[in-house]
């Protein structure tokens, strides 16, 4: 990701941020995708009402798709409101696909979204991200370097 997609990624009034994938996975390769919506659940994502817990992305005939992602309904929605746990299509280019379905194969792999913001053009996109399980020594490792990096910080800021 260069520091132009990651300016506008900042710029966005929406940012729903999944904080458990980067404790539990090692980031191998990042990608962005659309996301095919219907009726209020762009609303519901602007209003900032989605979740990423327990979310996570597969293959099935040369599609991509989110399984478990959490729209909730729009609250001024009337009958014709959304399901919140449906599965929903991921827009990639084929390519994308065939090497994400091939790297998904290998064991210890998953493919797990990340973020969910609002493009420049008002369009919802999600970050999605090849991952590699950790260990537990691993997260030990992780939660120490934050630590760490907080330590850092306090102390800076003393002076």
């Amino acid at each position: 990701m260069n520091k132009e997609q990651q300016e506008l990624r900042k710029k966005s009034p929406v940012q729903i941020k999944n904080k458990r994938a980067a404790f539990d996975y090692f980031f191998v390769d990042e990608f962005t995708a659309g996301i095919v919506l219907t009726g209020t659940e762009i609303k519901s994502i602007r209003a900032g009402k989605a979740s990423l817990v327990d979310t996570y992305c597969v293959v099935i005939n040369g599609e991509m798709w989110v399984k478990g992602m959490n729209i909730s309904p729009y609250f001024y929605g009337s009958y014709a409101n959304h399901e919140a746990k449906r599965d929903r299509k991921l827009l990639l280019t084929k390519r994308e696909i065939r090497q994400l379905a091939d790297a998904d194969k290998q064991p210890g792999y998953t493919i797990v979204p990340t973020l969910v913001f609002i493009d420049d053009n008002g369009r919802a996109k999600v970050d999605i991200a090849l991952c590699r399980g950790k260990k537990e020594y691993d997260k030990r490792q992780t939660l120490k370097e934050k630590e760490d990096r907080r330590e850092m910080d306090r102390a800076i800021k003393r002076f």
